[in-house]
């Protein structure tokens, strides 16, 4: 995971994912409907809900590419539990663009995706979040430990 480009929303960084890149990447999944997935989709692509996505391209080749933009490319991560982990990410890798750190109000809201998976403590989801680039230039594992305690 790696922060880059200027949320609208939250203020800062977004994160996204590059399947190329070398690593682990924390993640917290939802099991959704194909329809649910595409209107999730459809919301961060700017595009209008209710549109039916083709998965058959990600499923088969690992990504699909739906536009130029942010989170239009499809990812199939792996499978948990035989269903496919989709999630969309950036179409270029964190190497092509600026990094730039997360806000706080960013960084918590992801941090309680991961904190309610169960896997992680807080420190281990402060540890990870500070190396990811973007916030690693920014934040330090002691403050992501006390933004997240407090």
């Amino acid at each position: 995971m790696y922060f880059a480009t200027e949320s609208l929303v939250w203020g800062g960084g977004r994160a996204f994912y590059d399947p190329g890149a070398e690593g682990r990447v924390l993640a917290r999944a939802h099991l959704v409907t194909a329809g649910q997935f595409s209107d999730i989709a459809a919301q961060e692509m700017y595009r209008e809900p209710g549109t039916e996505i083709d998965f058959a391209e990600a499923l088969t080749c690992g990504s699909a590419a739906l536009g130029s933009g942010r989170y239009e490319t499809l990812v199939c991560a792996g499978q948990v539990d035989g269903l496919p982990v989709l999630t969309f990410t950036a179409p270029w890798s964190m190497r092509d663009v600026p990094w730039n750190p997360p806000s706080s109000a960013y960084v918590r809201h992801l941090a309680a995706g991961l904190l309610s998976a169960g896997a992680w403590d807080i420190e281990a989801v402060a540890s990870y979040v500070a190396a990811c680039p973007g916030a690693a230039e920014h934040w330090s594992e002691r403050a992501l430990t006390e933004l997240l305690q407090g």
